[in-house]
């Protein structure tokens, strides 16, 4: 069985559901620490045909908070006229619009499940059907730390395979892996670049970049845009 294990990251860029598409199971890690000026509540998009960042306003967030603990803010209906605007030409708007609508009007407060449901609505679209569960519901051994309890969810959940993405490649050791019988491996975003704008193409944006830029049969061949190492 194929599981990947990551943080929660709010409409992250294609590589996030590529991994998500890539395995048997998908964990959200939310009950590890809320890191500030990090990708869990921020992203990019193209804003008057630059980059800009958006951040999805949080509540309660510290150093010593997990993700799970921390609430959602005020701005999202803010947000949602900020991506209209950008997008205000894109070709998919049509399509894609009542997708935003539905993220950014959620009654959910908490941000470890606000970002699933609003990923969620996303993943729906995309037709991705990988079962996914918060780490937070996991019976396992919370006083480990980083691989070791990495391991420990892979030896719950009964993963054989352990998929993570290439910029965690420096965290985990595929030695350590093995020896508790699991095969580790990286995934690499090897998408290929869309229409975006005239000034050049810009990657790593967030998923709505690509939504609103590319047909549903374009983003999902995508989504096996990628190589594992």
């Amino acid at each position: 069985m194929k599981l990947a294990i990551m943080q929660p990251y709010f409409l992250p860029y294609i590589g996030y559901f590529q991994l998500i598409h890539s395995v048997d199971r998908f964990v959200y890690y939310d009950d590890v620490s809320y890191i500030k000026q990090g990708w869990i509540n921020r992203n990019r998009i193209l804003l008057n045909k630059k980059e800009f960042l958006f951040t999805l306003e949080v509540k309660g967030a510290g150093s010593f908070k997990k993700i799970n603990e921390v609430t959602v803010g005020t701005n999202r209906l803010k947000l949602l006229k900020t991506f209209l605007q950008a997008y205000s030409r894109a070709p998919f708007l049509k399509d894609i619009e009542p997708l935003l609508s539905r993220i950014f009007n959620q009654d959910e407060t908490n941000l470890s499940r606000f970002i699933f449901s609003s990923n969620q609505i996303v993943i729906e679209y995309l037709g991705i059907t990988t079962p996914i569960v918060l780490s937070s519901e996991i019976t396992k051994n919370n006083e480990l730390k980083g691989q070791d309890k990495v391991i420990d969810i892979c030896n719950k959940l009964r993963a054989t395979t352990y998929i993570n993405s290439i910029g965690g490649k420096g965290l985990y050791s595929k030695e350590a892996f093995s020896s508790a019988g699991i095969d580790l491996k990286f995934l690499q975003d090897n998408a290929k670049p869309y229409n975006q704008t005239e000034n050049g193409f810009i990657p790593g944006l967030s998923i709505m970049d690509v939504l609103l830029n590319n047909s549903q049969t374009e983003i999902r061949e995508m989504l096996n845009q990628y190589e594992l190492t």
